[in-house]
């Protein structure tokens, strides 16, 4: 990868197969809010992919040979500007660290990695427990040779501590001192010439830090530890499928208020039932492009959807516009602000783009869907998913075709099993043991397509200018305007619906043009409701412009393309210095704005460039982004 050189935090682990987010389809009306975010199962909180370029690990070549076939921004229906000044070009996310999001948590404060120590405790331990402690059982050499252990240094693999003083009591705190102090670490009492020792060992290999064994956790301490991550390179489910395994428990008992994209740096509000800050700091020593810190204990677990929204810092690298072009287009930005169009990541990255999978669920056509998922494809893909696909269309035996598949949680994988199980005349209920964030997924992907294509046929009829017909929020309610209140009326408040039973639609010629779409998709806008109800569309209303709020910007000079253009969480831990930029031949815009919930930073990115920023267009600029 172009980041390789990156300096990663620690030892750690390899990605895995990552797991679904959560989130909850549309059951009534509402102003799009981040639960429709965390619905999708490839797109992060903030609008960035999570399935998309970041995740190929291909070469550049392969990667480029795949994006041939890949989707454009015309191709789902974002075709529009607001303003009119000129464009320029220039490489989105040269380097991952181009790319740093900041979560706004509900109290509007950015959230910040910033201090990594361990809370104190005021309450007291138990009684059975208010013995000597056990920081006072292990000597410092005991303590270098046991973290070497944890870290995977000691060539022995154990570390044999003998008990000089021979007491139950005596040996229990050197157990628990050990298990305590280096997480991952298990013990055991052994005899050797009538000598006893304790000896510390790895339980479970280098992917589980293993967690004590029952402790007391005190009243008078919020149940649920709330810790700050920071990542690189990773995306939000991947981080904690990672601590979930070190720590030994299940990935449900994590909680956050939104999915950050993989290729970037990013900074999140996490929260976990009944682990201490002790525990989860230990994990610093041997985590690769994590970090966690600012650990304080609250009564109350995250919810998806309770932030603010994100603050962006993105670095655009190589730009050709004059000073002049860059100050008129970020004045545009935080002046008017931009379209606020589902980006590129909505809609997949492979061939068979998902707002098809979601047109043939909602028309019940379930051998499409079949097909669809399992078809071969053009394009560079997995050799294992070439073979999984080729068996399909050979032998459409699912068993047959699931043998293909070294790992069967994929999407392919699972509707395969279901097919395996169920029987190839019974999809629904096979393609119901894919994960139903992924099912989702494909349903709200067509919504979003049907909203981009029918704001650019608004924005080309009426601009800017609210019109009579147009719709608005009065609370959670939409009302249509009038002609004399659209006069008195802004752009910023104007509001598209996503098709659905429980939405009404503008009442001039473009809120007719809905109608006129879906017909001839072979659907019925009078008749959204599904014989399945998780695919029954209530439908949601979505601001057609957004303004950014905190814009700021600058153009630097700089000659290294490795060198980081932006200070990070992390480097400033480490008391690293801040980048200096020094005149260059090369020219980079950083930019900085905060976005509310549920809209793409993509989308603001293209409106200052004027450049499509799909994958296949961004490739074609520079295929050395995934080497």
């Amino acid at each position: 990868m172009a980041d390789s050189e990156h300096v990663p935090l620690q030892a750690g682990e390899k990605r895995v197969c990552p797991e679904n987010e959560e989130g909850t389809p549309s059951k009534k009306p509402r102003v799009e809010s981040d639960h429709e975010n965390g619905g999708q199962s490839r797109q992060d909180e903030e609008g960035e992919p999570q399935g998309g370029a970041s995740d190929v690990e291909e070469d550049g070549e392969t990667f480029a040979d795949m994006m041939k076939h890949g989707l454009t921004e015309s191709d789902v229906g974002i075709l529009k500007y607001v303003s009119d000044h000129e464009g320029f070009s220039g490489i989105l996310k040269e380097r991952y660290s181009d790319f740093v999001v900041h979560e706004i948590n509900k109290q509007g404060k950015i959230v910040q990695l910033d201090d990594l120590s361990i809370p104190a405790d005021q309450e007291e331990a138990p009684e059975a427990e208010q013995q000597p402690t056990e920081s006072d059982s292990l000597s410092e050499e005991q303590k270098k040779q046991l973290g070497e252990l944890q870290l995977f240094k000691n060539k022995e693999g154990n570390v044999s501590i003998e008990v000089m003083e021979d007491s139950k009591e005596k040996r229990t705190l050197v157990h628990k001192a050990i298990k305590t102090q280096f997480p991952g670490l298990e013990t055991k009492t052994e005899e050797r010439d009538g000598r006893k020792f304790i000896v510390a060992y790895h339980t479970a290999g280098k992917r589980a830090l293993a967690a004590p064994r029952k402790h007391f956790w005190p009243k008078n301490r919020g149940n649920f530890c709330h810790f700050v991550l920071y990542k690189e390179n990773k995306d939000t489910m991947d981080a904690i499928n990672v601590l979930s395994k070190f720590l030994r428990l299940r990935p449900q008992m994590f909680s956050y208020m939104g999915t950050k994209d993989k290729r970037a740096i990013t900074v999140q509000e996490i929260a976990v039932m009944k682990i201490t800050a002790e525990r989860l700091a230990h994990l610093n020593k041997c985590l690769m492009n994590l970090k966690v810190g600012n650990f304080c204990y609250k009564n109350h677990p995250l919810k998806l959807g309770e932030l603010q929204g994100n603050n962006f810092t993105v670095v655009i690298r190589n730009i050709s516009g004059t000073d002049e072009q860059v100050h008129q287009a970020m004045t545009s930005l935080k002046q008017t602000g931009f379209i606020n169009y589902f980006g590129m990541q909505r809609f997949g990255t492979t061939a068979v783009p998902t707002q098809q999978v979601g047109k043939a669920i909602l028309k019940n056509d379930w051998k499409q869907v079949v097909d669809l998922i399992l078809k071969p494809r053009p394009g560079a893909e997995k050799e294992f998913l070439v073979r999984c696909r080729e068996e399909w269309a050979k032998t459409q035996d699912p068993e047959a075709a699931l043998k293909k598949l070294p790992n069967k949680r994929c999407v392919e994988g699972q509707l395969l099993r279901g097919l395996s199980m169920y029987g190839k005349n019974n999809i629904v209920n096979a393609f119901g043991l894919i994960p139903r964030n992924n099912r989702l997924m494909y349903i709200h992907s067509y919504q979003s397509l049907v909203w981009n294509t029918m704001v650019s046929r608004r924005i080309e009829a009426y601009g800017l200018k609210p019109a009579e017909g147009d719709l608005v929020l009065k609370g959670t309610t939409a009302h249509v305007l009038s002609a004399e209140e659209a006069e008195n009326s802004s752009i910023h408040d104007i509001v598209m619906p996503l098709p659905g039973f429980d939405v009404i639609y503008p009442t001039h010629p473009v809120g007719e043009g809905y109608k006129e779409l879906l017909s001839a998709d072979g659907l019925d806008i009078n008749n959204m409701r599904h014989k399945v109800k998780d695919y029954s569309l209530a439908g949601a209303y979505r601001r057609v412009v957004i303004r950014p709020s905190d814009v700021s910007w600058e153009v630097i000079h700089y000659d290294d393309p490795k060198i980081s253009l932006v200070h990070t969480d992390f480097e400033k831990l480490e008391n690293k210095p801040a980048p200096v930029f020094k005149t260059g031949k090369d020219r980079a815009l950083r930019m900085e704005f905060s976005l509310p919930p549920s809209t793409y930073a993509t989308m603001a990115i293209r409106e200052v460039l004027k450049l499509d920023t799909s994958i296949k267009k961004q490739t074609q600029l520079n295929t050395t982004w995934f080497n």
